[in-house]
Parts: structure tokens; sequence; C-alpha cells
């Protein structure tokens, strides 16, 4: 039985997340929140929260055994990016980019 955790709009690159979603892809949900919370980057925060939260749904579903839960596929999607301008010399401006990522989770029970 499948179950599903999407965190849409997050405030982080989506390139970013990548690397640690490969860390995690096809583990165990116990090593992957054990990885993802000894983990330096940013995106290990937001990812562990959506693993999380994946579990959770599970739960809800019935699953007879959260300990054989997997991450059966993980990928991050590209959101918008907020566009914001800051003051430069000679009255000119940069354009700042805040890019945003779709994140979704799917786990499963290993047989």
């Amino acid at each position: 039985m499948e179950a599903t955790a999407k965190l849409k709009f997050a405030r982080l690159s989506a390139r970013k997340a990548r690397l640690v979603a490969d860390m995690v892809r096809g583990k165990q949900v116990q090593d992957a929140l054990t990885m993802l919370r000894f983990s330096q980057q940013k995106a290990a925060g937001v990812v562990s929260g959506v693993v999380q939260s994946a579990v959770a749904n599970a739960e809800q579903k019935g699953v007879s055994d959260v300990d054989r839960l997997f991450v059966k596929t993980i990928y991050i999607d590209q959101g918008p990016a907020l566009k914001r301008f800051i003051p430069r010399a000679m009255g000119r401006a940069s354009r700042i980019r805040k890019p945003t990522s779709h994140i979704t989770v799917v786990l499963d029970e290993k047989k």
C-alpha cells in the first residue's frame, strides 16, 4: 500500500533539494530520517518533514507495519520563482530570484 505526501512552494532551490533527495531514495524510512537529521543542508529539514508526513499518511491508511516502509519515489519539481529587486549603484537595480520547489514523497511497504 502506497502513501504519498506533497509539499508545494517550499522556499528552496530545486537543484539543491535534489541533492538531498538522492541520498534517501530507496532507503528504509528510519534510515532515511536518520540521514536527514544529521545532514547539514537546509533542504534536509524540509524533506524530513515531508517524509514524516508520508509516514503519518501511511498510518492513517492502515499500513500493517510502519517499520517495513521505504522511500519508493521522491522527486523535486521546480516551482515559480519570486522576483525581487535590490538597489545598486548609480540608480540601477538588480533582479533577485527566490526559487521555490514542489516536493513529492511516495512510500511503499517491503514485501
